[in-house]
């Protein structure tokens, strides 16, 4: 071969590697910052307290007929009333889940420890209506000597369908975003019908039989309070308290 021909390819070589030839240079990637976590809720000395009552002609229980499995309906002497709208003799009304909907600083609050309890009881879930922190911890139980099948309905997290043995082993679940409410139904037995509201931070709570509720450890500020009834819908209140004050919302369902 002559000289100029190894010459030329010489030359040739040369000019594909500084042209791109081989392998390409590595791209470094920078590693994506970390979102910060958000910062610790407010808290505060400050209370918002009330009481629901409805005004009108006290609404009528209905009975539960639970006729149709023996299993269910032997547990109980006679038809167990609906818990759907209970009002007590001077008005107060049971089972209204009340939180702060709205005026609280961004932040985030540590969940419970403790589990919230939900049983399955003469095949009625007991509590009617419970209150939890998002992703705190709820155990479901069945007491009974039958099978039950615990299907939440959300609208915002995942619904979710599970068989649970006649007294059997106890299911741990959560939600892991805010919702009010979610109901939670059997499908075995289709009366048993249970609430369940998750909230981001830890001021709500649910009324008793005198109706009354107490929002306690709030920064001083304006908030929206709602009340929810599953029969009597929503209501919401804007209350303003200072350091070391108590706040009134005293909410009032019409029939």
């Amino acid at each position: 071969m002559s000289q100029f021909l190894l010459l030329l390819i010489a030359v040739l070589g040369a000019l594909l590697a500084a042209c791109g030839g081989g392998s390409a240079p590595e791209t470094k990637t920078e590693p994506k910052a970390e979102s910060a976590p958000a910062p610790p809720g407010p808290a505060g000395d400050s209370v918002i307290e009330g009481k629901v009552t409805f005004l009108g002609p006290k609404p009528v229980l209905k009975p539960v007929s639970m006729d149709a499995t023996p299993a269910c309906a032997r547990q109980h002497s006679k038809p167990p009333m609906s818990e759907e709208a209970i009002v007590a003799a001077d008005g107060a009304v049971k089972n209204v889940f009340v939180w702060v909907k709205a005026g609280l600083a961004p932040g985030s609050w540590p969940k419970p420890s403790g589990m919230v309890t939900i049983d399955q009881v003469g095949c009625v879930y007991k509590p009617h209506v419970v209150g939890v922190m998002v992703d705190q911890e709820i155990q479901f139980l069945n007491s009974d000597p039958t099978n039950h099948n615990i299907h939440p309905l959300p609208r915002i997290n995942r619904e979710w369908n599970e068989s649970q043995a006649p007294k059997g082993d106890p299911k741990i679940k959560s939600f892991p975003k805010q919702e009010v409410m979610i109901p939670i139904k059997c499908n075995v037995h289709p009366w048993m019908r249970v609430w369940v509201g998750v909230v981001a931070h830890p001021f709500f709570q649910v009324t008793g039989d005198d109706g009354t509720f107490s929002l306690k450890g709030l920064p001083a500020g304006e908030y929206t309070v709602e009340a929810w009834h599953e029969r009597f819908g929503t209501q919401e209140l804007k209350v303003k308290v200072g350091a070391k004050e108590t706040g009134k919302a005293d909410f009032a369902f019409k029939g």
